[in-house]
């Protein structure tokens, strides 16, 4: 799995003219799914979400997660995190996760990571024309791949 993590102020998603997920402060999750993730991919990345220390305490450091200041999180399925680029103009989606594969997984994340926070998770919808607004706060943002754990 891939994430990209923005911190930020709002998001919201929006699909045929209707939100299907939005929040104030928090994290807006673009998540791809890759050929051969597992439960412990979904797992792991999804106690880093909640853990990862990158909201502000009181001395406006990076000292707080998503779970401590009670903020939200928008999730979004995102096959072209998988993009390759190597050969030619157009990219490749070879290694993104099939849909059969990919939107259980993309479910799961967000039941998984409204279980931990204790509260309903916002979603796209998988497979949709999506428009995204954000306002990111910081700028912070953070890339993650569980087939690279070390480097993350």
């Amino acid at each position: 799995m891939r994430a990209v993590i923005q911190r930020v102020s709002h998001a919201s998603c929006t699909v045929d003219n209707k939100i299907t997920g939005e929040i104030e402060q928090g994290l807006l999750v673009l998540l791809g799914v890759e050929e051969g993730d597992t439960k412990a991919d979904m797992e792991w990345l999804g106690q880093k979400l909640v853990n990862l220390r990158i909201f502000s305490d009181e001395q406006g450091l990076m000292n707080k997660s998503v779970q401590e200041i009670e903020g939200n999180i928008l999730l979004i399925s995102q096959f072209t995190l998988f993009a390759q680029t190597k050969k030619g103009n157009r990219p490749s989606f070879i290694r993104a996760g099939k849909p059969d594969i990919a939107k259980p997984m993309y479910e799961a994340m967000g039941d998984y990571l409204s279980d931990l926070l204790g509260k309903p998770s916002q979603l796209g919808i998988f497979g949709a024309d999506m428009k995204i607004d954000l306002c990111n706060d910081g700028p912070v943002t953070i890339i993650m791949n569980t087939k690279d754990k070390d480097n993350f």
